[in-house]
């Protein structure tokens, strides 16, 4: 979720829900509560958990920078909510599709460092924040050998769209690169752990996953590990007859 600061109100584009309904999923919303009782009775019945964007920045402060002066607004109830809601996924070992926000947020969890704004920290780099049409391809990523987003794209790289002043600095721990756009910028991330998927990418999936064969096939995956899991959970609890 997001939070609209000048109305109090939480809200989602619709675009997230219905990429994960049309692969088989059935879309949950977390509220904006950042209080452990209430994200863990959420995350107990959850198969999955998707971190979506948003149009704040993390906070500077949760990975030990002072705040650049073209930081964008900053949402403490979605930092707080989203950390919390990464910690409960990483306890019961859940399925993270995480994208934009997300997979800033994933990097700090783990004790990543964002840069700040592109535009001004990072000479020569290309366009990150595309415009409209939202959904509109605009930039290419190559996509690094062994990586999931490379046998789910089946091929080495993708043009993708671009919505982001922020990236990637320093990566977090159990988190390796997969992807990169042409001026060296991070684009994705996974967790290399055989035991987890966690895919964190850049750009926005869910705004293409009508027209774009890979964008389709990556909810399409996390939705299929999400049923997984459900059904390792069910297994693990079935009870023992003789």
């Amino acid at each position: 979720m997001r939070i609209e600061v000048a109305t109090d109100r939480f809200y989602l584009s619709r675009f997230y829900s219905e990429a994960v309904e049309a692969a088989g999923g059935a879309p949950v919303h977390i509220s904006l509560i950042p209080k452990v009782e209430y994200i863990d009775s959420v995350v107990r019945h959850l198969d999955g958990v998707l971190l979506p964007g948003s149009d704040s920045d993390v906070d500077p402060l949760r990975y030990g920078r002072e705040p650049h002066q073209r930081l964008g607004s900053v949402h403490a109830i979605k930092d707080e909510t989203d950390l919390l809601l990464i910690t409960a996924a990483e306890r019961r070992g859940l399925p993270v599709l995480a994208i934009c926000f997300g997979l800033q947020v994933l990097n700090v969890s783990r004790g990543g460092t964002l840069i700040q704004d592109i535009s001004s920290q990072v000479p020569g780099a290309i366009k990150h924040e595309q415009g409209v049409p939202r959904d509109r391809a605009s930039h290419k990523v190559v996509l690094a050998e062994g990586g999931r987003l490379r046998d789910i794209a089946g091929s080495n790289e993708a043009i993708v769209n671009s919505h982001h002043h922020q990236a990637v600095e320093n990566i977090g721990s159990n988190l390796q690169v997969v992807a990169r756009a042409s001026d060296g910028l991070i684009e994705a991330l996974e967790d290399p752990r055989p035991d987890r998927f966690t895919v964190a990418v850049q750009w926005h999936p869910e705004l293409g996953w009508k027209d774009d064969r890979f964008s389709e096939k990556l909810f399409q995956t996390f939705v299929a590990e999400a049923s997984s899991f459900k059904l390792r959970c069910e297994q693990d609890t079935s009870p023992v007859t003789a």
